[in-house]
């Protein structure tokens, strides 16, 4: 048989590299080691993430915010942007230290006393009745006890909704000469009473314990609220959103660079 065409042709070799001394890589003992995560499916867990802008919020809180926003964007007459001037914190809890002494009894209460009482006349003894000395809530009962100087302090919520019953509450107190402030949250004035919401409480008359703080408190909110024209003589919103306030600042940066340019000239040309 024939031989195969190109058979006797040498296959050319690669030329060897000179081996060198491979230089061991030291490795430290670690405790954790580090460990890439996969979040495909089936892999890690996702991370927590805020979510707040994908969430269908109900309607009555989407109207809520709109409403904020649209009061801080609009100019808001003095009568109405005196409610935005609220306590304090520490103001706040002072306040309310106070009243939940005076807070009214609840329905297991009122029960519990009658029934002692009913006992005490079975058993022939006399029930002594003391008026009892509490917080007063009702709207109209607030205005008749202010209208007959019997009130000493009216606590009015801010968030009152709509603002027009209460708006000419704080006229009212410093026509009287009598100290009132503006709190946050209709629905904590209302757990002092035991009602879901309050839109106003006045107090008549404090526990002889406190007396004394009593009295500075209500000569600080004279001074704070009834004396203090600033807050209901002061026009209110007109804020504008965090892009509109950046382009401001930028154009007044822009005409404060071009009055200095205007500075520097006249003071280069009068030397």
């Amino acid at each position: 048989m024939g031989k195969k065409a190109g058979g006797n042709k040498k296959v050319a070799q690669a030329p060897k590299v000179a081996q060198t001394d491979k230089v061991e890589k030291v490795v430290k003992p670690v405790l954790f080691e580090k460990k890439a995560r996969s979040f495909r499916i089936g892999g890690d867990i996702q991370p927590k993430r805020n979510l707040t802008k994908f969430v269908k919020w109900p309607l009555f809180i989407q109207l809520q915010r709109k409403k904020r926003i649209m009061l801080q964007r609009l100019k808001v007459p003095p009568a109405l942007a005196q409610f935005a001037h609220t306590l304090d914190r520490n103001q706040c809890n002072q306040l309310f230290r106070i009243l939940k002494k005076i807070a009214p009894e609840t329905r297991a209460q009122k029960k519990e006393r009658l029934q002692a009482e009913a006992a005490t006349r079975e058993a022939g003894g006399e029930v002594q009745k003391k008026t009892p000395i509490v917080v007063k809530f009702g709207l109209n009962h607030v205005v008749s006890l202010v209208e007959d100087k019997k009130a000493k302090l009216v606590v009015i919520a801010h968030d009152v909704d709509p603002v027009e019953l209460v708006a000419f509450l704080p006229t009212l107190c410093r026509k009287k000469g009598i100290p009132y402030c503006v709190v946050k949250s209709k629905s904590r004035l209302g757990s002092l009473c035991n009602q879901k919401t309050a839109s106003c409480l006045a107090v008549t008359n404090v526990k002889p314990e406190e007396h004394k703080d009593f009295a500075n408190f209500c000569n600080t909110m004279k001074e704070s609220f009834n004396d203090n024209s600033e807050k209901w003589r002061k026009v209110g919103g007109g804020i504008m959103g965090n892009k509109s306030q950046h382009v401001e600042r930028k154009k007044l940066e822009i005409i404060k660079r071009e009055e200095a340019k205007k500075l520097g000239v006249q003071v280069g040309m009068n030397a």
